[in-house]
C-alpha cells in the first residue's frame, strides 16, 4: 500500500513539474516584449553569431581548411600556372594560397569589434522587421548597412596581414617576374581587394549560419532574452 502511495505521489511530482515547464514556457512566448528587448535579442544573435564566426575564422586553419577557404582569383592563377616551370616558382600557388588564407585568419582576430559597433545603429522598427522576416534578415541587413564602412575598416587589416605573412612580398616577386616574359598581358590584380572580399563574404556566411541555427533550433538560444525573442518569431 504505501509503494502504491508512493507510486502516485511521483506520478503527481512529474505531472506537476511537466505542468510548470507548460506554464513557463508560455508566459515567456505569451508576455509582451518591449522594444528595447526585441533590438537587444536580435544584436544578442548577431554579437553572438560574429563572436563565434571571428574565433573560429581567426584560428590556424580557420579559412584554408574549411567551407570558406578562399581560392585564388583567375588572373592569380594564370600568373601562379605561367610561373610553375620557372624555377624557385614550382610550388607558387600552393604557397600563395596558404598564405592568403593566413592573412585572412590574421586579419579575422579583429573583425568582431568593427562588427559590433556597427550593431549599435539598429533601430526598433529594423529589428521588428528582421524579426518576423526570413531565416537571414538579420544577416542581409548587416550586410547591407555596414558593407562599404566594414570593407574600408577591414581593408588596412587584410593589407597588413598579407604583409606580415610575407603574401605581399611573395606576390609581387612573382608579377613581376610574370609580367617580363614576352607577349603576355601585363597583369596586377588587386590582391588586398580581392582577398578583403573574400574574407568578409566567409565572415558574414558564418554569421548567417548562427542566425538560422538560432532562429530554427530551440538548443541554440543559450539566454533567457533569446528565447523570449524568437519565441514571438515561432508564433508569427
Amino acid at each position: 500500500m504505501i509503494k502504491k502511495i508512493l507510486f502516485v505521489l511521483c506520478i503527481l511530482q512529474v505531472t506537476a513539474c511537466a505542468e510548470l515547464q507548460n506554464i513557463a514556457g508560455t508566459v515567456l512566448s505569451d508576455t509582451p516584449l518591449s522594444n528595447t528587448e526585441i533590438a537587444g535579442g536580435l544584436k544578442q544573435a548577431l554579437n553572438i553569431g560574429i563572436t563565434e564566426g571571428a574565433a573560429k575564422l581567426s584560428a590556424t586553419d580557420g579559412y584554408f581548411k574549411s567551407a570558406y577557404k578562399i581560392l585564388l582569383p583567375a588572373d592569380v592563377q594564370k600568373v601562379t600556372s605561367k610561373l610553375s616551370g620557372v624555377p624557385g616558382f614550382n610550388n607558387l600557388e600552393n604557397e600563395l594560397l596558404k598564405l592568403v588564407n593566413r592573412g585572412a585568419e590574421d586579419a579575422a582576430k579583429k573583425a568582431a569589434p568593427i562588427f559590433k559597433d556597427a550593431i549599435t545603429t539598429m533601430s526598433f522598427d529594423d529589428a521588428m522587421n528582421i524579426l518576423m522576416g526570413s531565416d537571414n534578415s538579420a544577416t542581409q541587413y548587416l550586410n547591407t548597412k555596414t558593407s562599404n564602412p566594414l570593407y574600408s575598416a577591414f581593408k588596412p587589416e587584410i593589407k597588413g596581414s598579407l604583409d606580415r605573412v610575407n603574401a605581399t612580398q611573395m606576390w609581387n616577386k612573382a608579377i613581376t617576374t610574370y609580367n617580363k616574359i614576352p607577349f603576355v598581358n601585363k597583369l596586377n590584380p588587386d590582391l588586398d581587394d580581392y582577398v578583403t572580399k573574400q574574407a568578409l563574404k566567409g565572415l558574414f556566411s558564418m554569421v548567417e549560419k548562427k542566425e538560422k541555427g538560432i532562429r530554427n533550433d530551440v538548443g541554440q538560444r543559450t539566454t533567457d532574452l533569446l528565447k523570449k525573442v524568437f519565441a514571438k518569431q515561432d508564433n508569427k
